[in-house]
């Protein structure tokens, strides 16, 4: 894996710290030594980011930052040094926890997108329930964020990511049983992310 500056050791943490620090331009940094080599991966993951920003305004201001920083880390479980599991949202969320980050940070990554019907579909409920699922205006937004950005990074509605999705995997898949499953959850928290930017 590439390092940073000398102060750095590998994944962004600095030496004797114990922990990543939550920064954007760090998460950015983090997303994109783990997640580049991976492509398309990464292109996703960059415009979700982008898209979290412009939803940022549907989130407190004190949450902003965590929602942009969830969204650069939302995929980090892809990495192939990260994976365990082999379900990307708790492979990513127990690199952060072991690397010190909070139970809130991690429970945004390992619930992102309504990720509890796949964790079902794959007999992992008990894996993802060692993070809270917070509801609320940051993790509808990262949903949207996530779900309304297309596996390339290109920008779609949600009806057209879930046929790609669907396409992609198969309706019979895992994911794809898992994300018919979870449609109605997805869409109200977009919904909800939309009327409170709306009324930002």
């Amino acid at each position: 894996m590439a390092t940073g500056a000398g102060d750095r050791s590998e994944h962004g943490l600095e030496k004797g710290a114990g922990r990543l620090t939550t920064g954007r331009d760090l998460a950015a940094a983090l997303a994109r030594e783990l997640l580049a080599p991976l492509g398309n991966r990464y292109r996703h993951t960059v415009k979700v980011a982008a898209r979290a920003e412009e939803l940022a305004g549907a989130v407190p201001a004190e949450d902003r930052e965590l929602l942009v920083v969830a969204a650069w880390w939302h995929d980090l479980g892809y990495a192939p040094d990260l994976v365990q599991t082999g379900f990307h949202p708790i492979d990513g969320a127990r690199f952060l926890a072991a690397k010190g980050q909070s139970p809130r940070l991690c429970g945004l990554v390992a619930h992102h997108s309504a990720a509890t019907f796949e964790a079902a579909e794959r007999g992992l409920e008990a894996d993802l329930a060692e993070w809270p699922r917070e509801e609320g205006p940051v993790p509808d937004a990262l949903w949207t964020a996530d779900m309304t950005t297309g596996p390339r990074g290109e920008g779609l509605e949600y009806a057209e990511r879930l046929s790609e999705i669907l396409d992609r995997y198969g309706r019979d898949s895992i994911v794809g049983r898992a994300m018919s499953r979870s449609q109605p959850s997805i869409e109200a928290a977009i919904d909800r992310t939309n009327s409170r930017l709306a009324a930002a």
